[in-house]
């Protein structure tokens, strides 16, 4: 039985063969291999990858130049900051106690990134005065007078050169605590 719908094949005439079959091959070859140029190849952005790679050398060669600055100016900056000619440096404490206000002023050298305390004769010193923070209550703004003494002992202890890298700690403990907020808040401020 033959279908209708069928589709009937068109015979086409076969080409002639080639009498070399080499010639085949070439002439094969050469027709169906056409080359096209990929935008995205390699071979096309030579020349851009090579204004990029001088582009990335400038930008690499900038990137090394600002970074040994910054490591320059902090690696002077954080050996110079707080010691003197001979790696000493200081430290203030002043203690607001409820019966006494106590300054405390400390020597120390760094050595393999570790302080080292020196706490003979020379290497600290300390001073009290009486009455404590905590009683300036009544008077709050009477209390930073109170520790000027005690800032005055602190600066004949530290040479002067290096007054302004000396950190100086107020810490106010015992009866201040029990103070109101208020009071505390304008006793410390008044120091």
């Amino acid at each position: 039985m033959r279908r209708l719908n069928a589709r009937h094949r068109r015979s086409e005439p076969e080409p002639d063969p080639p009498a070399d079959p080499d010639s085949k091959m070439d002439s094969f070859s050469i027709k169906s291999l056409q080359f096209k140029q990929n935008p995205n190849s390699r071979s096309n952005s030579f020349s851009k990858s090579l204004k990029q790679q001088s582009r990335y050398k400038f930008l690499t060669i900038s990137l090394i130049c600002i970074s040994l600055s910054v490591v320059c100016c902090l690696f002077f900056a954080f050996f110079r900051h707080g010691t003197s000619g001979d790696g000493r440096r200081f430290g203030i404490i002043i203690d607001g106690g409820s019966t006494g206000s106590r300054v405390h002023v400390f020597e120390y050298r760094i050595e393999g990134g570790v302080p080292r305390f020196d706490f003979g004769p020379h290497g600290h010193s300390s001073m009290r005065v009486n009455p404590g923070l905590s009683s300036y209550e009544e008077d709050p703004d009477r209390a930073g007078e109170s520790l000027m003494d005690l800032l005055q002992f602190g600066k004949k202890r530290v040479p002067k050169e290096l007054w302004g890298e000396t950190e100086i700690r107020l810490m106010a403990t015992a009866g201040l605590r029990l103070l109101n907020v208020k009071v505390q808040q304008s006793i410390l401020e008044s120091c």
